[in-house]
């Protein structure tokens, strides 16, 4: 992967805020909603926890440690004093909206009727970059100490996140301008939405009977591995778009 471990320079774009965001949620199923959300634009950071209508399940507590004592004097996201700011804020032309497994965080914003004008993801971005399949995980954790970022941030904490998120971002960034040979940063984020408006491929499988293996590699040996997982990902509740795509291109399937 071409992802460099140090940080070159400063961001100037055509869009006047890029806003590096992080949500966390009472869980990944389709009733869960927000009940943290943070932000990073330029040296401005917001942090605000929600009151979900649900309570926070100790399965997601126990990942972000947000618990339903920390929430219960607060109100919920779309009544929260801040929710038109944001809406205005994620929906603005001027606004580029960056998120790690950004489909996620946009569903759970659009849950809340805020739709991004435009975003990049950096997993995907991540994903695209690994030309040689060199990284086992892709998550933010992992790419963080992989890339020796030297952050003062708590993992899975919706602050912490995007302080982690824009260091990956700037990495990304330097890694995008050497493959498209350019330094104008317009032509760099066009490519990078682009690439993150669409469903990416897997390269490996890092969980199951093939784990380590590739994914073109198990589909000329074990097809049948590939249909089954993909039948479970149709039937599973929460969608997995990329695994979707990936499954169904290695078995020919529209």
């Amino acid at each position: 992967m071409s992802l460099s471990k140090r940080v070159f320079g400063t961001l100037e774009t055509m869009t006047s805020k890029i806003l590096f965001f992080d949500t966390e949620t009472t869980g990944n199923t389709a009733d869960d909603v927000i009940c943290q959300l943070a932000y990073k634009n330029g040296e401005e950071i917001f942090c605000e926890l929600y009151k979900p209508a649900i309570k926070i399940p100790a399965e997601a507590s126990a990942v972000h440690h947000i618990t339903n004592k920390m929430i219960a004097d607060k109100l919920s996201f779309k009544e929260s004093a801040s929710y038109k700011m944001l809406k205005d804020l994620f929906e603005s032309q001027e606004t580029l909206s960056v998120a790690h497994n950004a489909k996620f965080d946009l569903g759970m914003l659009a849950k809340e009727e805020i739709i991004p004008s435009q975003s990049i993801c950096t997993l995907r971005m991540a994903r695209y970059l690994d030309k040689e399949n060199k990284l086992p995980r892709y998550n933010l954790q992992f790419l963080r100490y992989h890339l020796d970022m030297e952050i003062d941030a708590q993992a899975h904490d919706a602050r912490g996140d995007v302080l982690v998120l824009e260091q990956l971002f700037l990495r990304l960034v330097e890694a995008m301008k050497k493959e498209l040979d350019t330094e104008n940063l317009d032509e760099v984020y066009v490519k990078m939405i682009d690439i993150s408006s669409k469903p990416s491929l897997m390269h490996a499988f890092n969980f199951g009977k093939h784990i380590g293996k590739k994914v073109s590699e198990v589909a000329q040996i074990d097809s049948g591995y590939l249909d089954w997982m993909l039948k479970q990902k149709l039937q599973n509740e929460v969608e997995d778009e990329d695994w979707i795509y990936t499954l169904k291109h290695y078995l020919g399937k529209p």
